[in-house]
């Protein structure tokens, strides 16, 4: 089972926005898909889901042994599924529980220097959810998400370049600041696929497989 966790330091990072339209490009692909929302003060993604009448299920687990509950709730049900995840500041248990049970790890970015600071403490909550995993676990994909970029504006390149010279890596896949997106909570999403956040979901997978080979 594929395991998309969604994380960041802070919120209105686009965490939300991030799993929905990478949920349903999953959807789109064929697979079996859960979306779990792990923010229980907040609870966006179930709302969403139950506003933009999915067509696949949306649970709410805000717990800290969340990697603990997952596998005997998805019961093998699911090929993949999306966690939404609290801002990692006030939640940091629960955001540690969800990437230690991920296959993959997604860090949505602005280009922007605030946004960049905090990427460190998200490196450091991978490194704390490595421990616990063990010598013997397989290190999750872990990628950046550059999102609510402006066209032909230089920071994306200049904080694509600072991302990666830190030792992360980048997505191809660039999610341009667009009223598709930034109006699009309640609404139904169709052709995720077709979005960067398509691309983007290719890319994770091509990524994964190569990791594993």
């Amino acid at each position: 089972m594929l395991v998309f966790t969604v994380a960041n330091l802070k919120g209105g990072s686009t965490k939300t926005t991030t799993a929905a339209y990478l949920a349903h490009a999953l959807h789109e692909a064929g697979l079996n898909v859960l979306g779990v929302d792990a923010d229980g003060e907040n609870e966006s993604l179930l709302n969403w889901q139950s506003l933009g009448d999915w067509p696949f299920p949306v649970i709410g687990m805000p717990v800290n042994n969340l990697h603990k509950q997952l596998p005997g709730i998805a019961n093998n049900r699911y090929d993949a599924v999306v966690i939404d995840t609290p801002p990692m500041k006030e939640q940091r248990g629960i955001v540690l529980s969800a990437v230690r049970i991920a296959t993959h790890i997604i860090c949505p970015l602005a280009p922007t220097t605030m946004e960049f600071s905090r990427l460190s403490a998200v490196r450091q909550l991978l490194d704390d959810a490595a421990e616990l995993r063990g010598d013997e676990a397989v290190d999750p994909v872990f990628a950046v998400l550059l999102t609510r970029t402006v066209p032909n504006a230089s920071s994306t390149d200049v904080f694509r370049e600072m991302i990666a010279e830190a030792g992360n890596h980048v997505l191809k896949a660039t999610v341009g600041r667009r009223e598709q997106f930034a109006q699009a909570f309640g609404l139904p999403i169709d052709n995720a696929s077709n979005t960067a956040y398509g691309d983007a979901i290719e890319e994770l997978l091509e990524r994964g497989n190569e990791d594993a080979a």
